[in-house]
């Protein structure tokens, strides 16, 4: 069973996506990011419950602000770059946001649902050459 982060800075939302992704078969863990918790990675450390996840799914807004948030993405693809990470973004993306590259991310624009977050969790695996983890 695929392993997946859900970090969210909005815990209504992030609770419908971890349902979704349950119905679909994935094993969730919940996180509500810096906008809730002390956060490693902002620190530039290793995050224990990213270690366990096989990919990380983190909303544009995760750290609450857009500057944070590329920090946040950064660092995450930086302290651990062999697990691929889906972002989400409900509107247009930002300059910052990169689908390749050393902080390169499956970037998923509009409405998360179940199906359109199973389809980038499995393009974001394949795409990091872990498909069926």
């Amino acid at each position: 069973m695929t392993r997946v982060l859900v970090v969210h800075h909005d815990l209504d939302l992030a609770g419908q996506e971890v349902d979704s992704l349950r119905r679909f078969g994935y094993d969730v863990v919940e996180c509500g990011g810096p906008t809730r918790n002390r956060c490693p990675v902002l620190a530039g450390h290793a995050c224990e419950l990213a270690e366990r996840a096989d990919v990380l799914v983190y909303d544009v807004w995760a750290s609450g602000d857009a500057d944070g948030s590329q920090t946040l993405i950064e660092n995450i693809r930086d302290i651990h770059p062999d697990t691929p990470v889906v972002l989400t973004s409900p509107g247009l993306a930002l300059s910052w946001e990169e689908s390749s590259g050393t902080h390169g991310v499956t970037i998923l624009l509009g409405q998360p649902t179940g199906a359109r977050l199973d389809e980038a969790i499995r393009e974001a695996l394949e795409g990091a050459g872990t498909a069926g983890s």
